[in-house]
């Protein structure tokens, strides 16, 4: 199953919804909720977008991806369908788009508002730029509310809160019939994938669609099997996930930016939005995109594969992701020095379907890991 990401948004269009398409991994999702506007996180959009000509225009062909798809969904049919972009400084690439998307689309006649954030990349105990950011939260909010014509609700937040914190037990309890063999590690990926471009009341339903599947599947993972963790900024394609599982190997844990990192942080419910996200950012699960958390991402490694039982990571490369690639080195040497296995593979953007040295090189990595055992 692949997601149509225009189907998807001209259903929200229709329902008379307003869609705000954001760039980075984690934006502020419940307070959009509570001013009644739809997120959409246009990460990943691999399906939807095969070629990037208008892209091409701006961007050099070493940006990676993700950053040259969504300029070309926002550059072309999308531009349409959003009622705003919402950004914030995740790396290097995203925080030079703002200028380049705007521009453009004024030059096409659709401009479109943009909304942003600057989160300090500093460690709280360095340096407190508390007071700043949550300067920054609420003038989001004030940008927002005169835009949309929506007044900020104390009560709407809260329940916003609560509901966004339910689908991430959700997905981590989906994650665990994942690691059971009872559902395919694509299967549960399109899933976290598809409530991006969902409403919020939508979203409890497609999980609990996944998770019943799962448990009432007679597939069960077993003692043959051998736990793997996926890491990267995105879940690999398709084709290489099917040549993990059937080279006999299950995912038992994933460390994926678009997956497990975007639901493993539960900052406590709250009603002040600034007081909320400042916990949520800077409690956040590590991630080379937060720069701060960088010193957590080995010890965050470590318990994930001591909760999971996992006995090695398979590194998912984006191409051209600096941030990732400075750091696959010294987790790798990391895990290698106590006993977990590793493998790095590449994506590039035009990779879906090419992977057959992707499945050669799983399935002597496998084979390696049950010598080993």
């Amino acid at each position: 199953m692949q997601i149509n990401v225009a189907e998807k948004l001209l259903t929200l269009k229709g329902r008379g919804r307003k869609v705000l398409g954001c760039f980075p991994l984690y934006p502020p999702m419940e307070l959009f909720y509570a001013l009644d506007l739809v997120p959409v996180v246009l990460w990943g959009l691999k399906d939807a977008i095969k070629s990037t000509p208008e892209c091409d225009k701006h961007l050099q062909p070493y940006t990676c991806s993700v950053a040259r798809h969504l300029t070309e969904f926002v550059l072309t049919e999308g531009s349409g369908m959003l009622d705003g972009i919402f950004m914030y400084n995740a790396c290097d690439t995203l925080r030079n788009l703002p200028e380049i998307i705007t521009t453009a689309t004024e030059k096409n006649g659709r401009s479109l508002p943009l909304f942003n954030i600057h989160i300090p990349m500093v460690l709280p105990e360095q340096t407190d730029a508390s007071a700043y950011f949550k300067n920054e939260i609420n003038q989001l909010i004030n940008d927002l509310e005169n835009r949309f014509g929506k007044k900020f609700s104390k009560e709407k937040f809260k329940e916003a809160v609560t509901k966004v914190q339910n689908i991430r037990k959700l997905m981590a309890d989906a994650e665990k019939q994942v690691a059971l063999g009872a559902i395919h590690f694509s299967d549960f990926s399109e899933s976290v994938h598809a409530c991006w471009f969902s409403p919020l009341e939508d979203q409890a339903g497609i999980l609990e669609t996944l998770i019943n599947t799962g448990k009432n599947s007679k597939s069960q993972k077993t003692s043959l099997k051998t736990g793997v963790i996926l890491s990267g900024i995105l879940p690999p394609p398709a084709s290489v996930i099917a040549a993990i599982e059937l080279s006999g190997l299950t995912v038992v844990g994933n460390d994926i930016a678009s997956l497990g990192r975007t639901y493993a942080s539960m900052p406590k419910v709250s009603e002040d939005p600034d007081s909320y996200f400042l916990d949520f950012y800077y409690q956040h699960y590590p991630c080379p995109t937060l720069l701060y958390t960088g010193d957590r991402r080995t010890t965050s490694l470590f318990n994930l594969l001591d909760a999971s039982g996992a006995k090695a990571v398979i590194f998912i490369g984006e191409k051209f992701c600096e941030y990732e690639y400075f750091e696959f080195p010294y987790l790798s040497k990391q895990l290698n020095d106590r006993g977990i296995k590793t493998l790095e593979i590449e994506i590039a953007i035009d990779d879906d379907a090419h992977t057959s040295a992707h499945r050669s090189r799983i399935e002597a990595f496998a084979e390696m890991l049950k010598s080993t055992e």
